[in-house]
């Protein structure tokens, strides 16, 4: 599991795929999440700006991201 620390109050979703490093670009990660292959939470999720805070949890090719303070 990987684990991202927020520097602000929170990460967008894209970003947070690209820090984990499970995506290349802004544009892989638009293209994954728009084809309804990332959840957060446990739920699909197509919005590339959704905000993620501490305690979320993404889910993307088989890799787990954690949000932490």
């Amino acid at each position: 599991m990987e684990i991202i620390h927020l520097r602000e109050d929170f990460i967008k979703l894209g970003q947070a795929l690209k820090a984990a490093g499970l995506v290349e670009s802004g544009v892989d990660a638009k293209f994954v999440i728009q084809d309804g292959e990332v959840k957060v939470n446990g739920q699909v999720e197509t919005q590339r700006g959704k905000k993620l805070v501490a305690g979320d949890v993404v889910e993307f090719d088989g890799q787990t991201i954690r949000i932490e303070l």
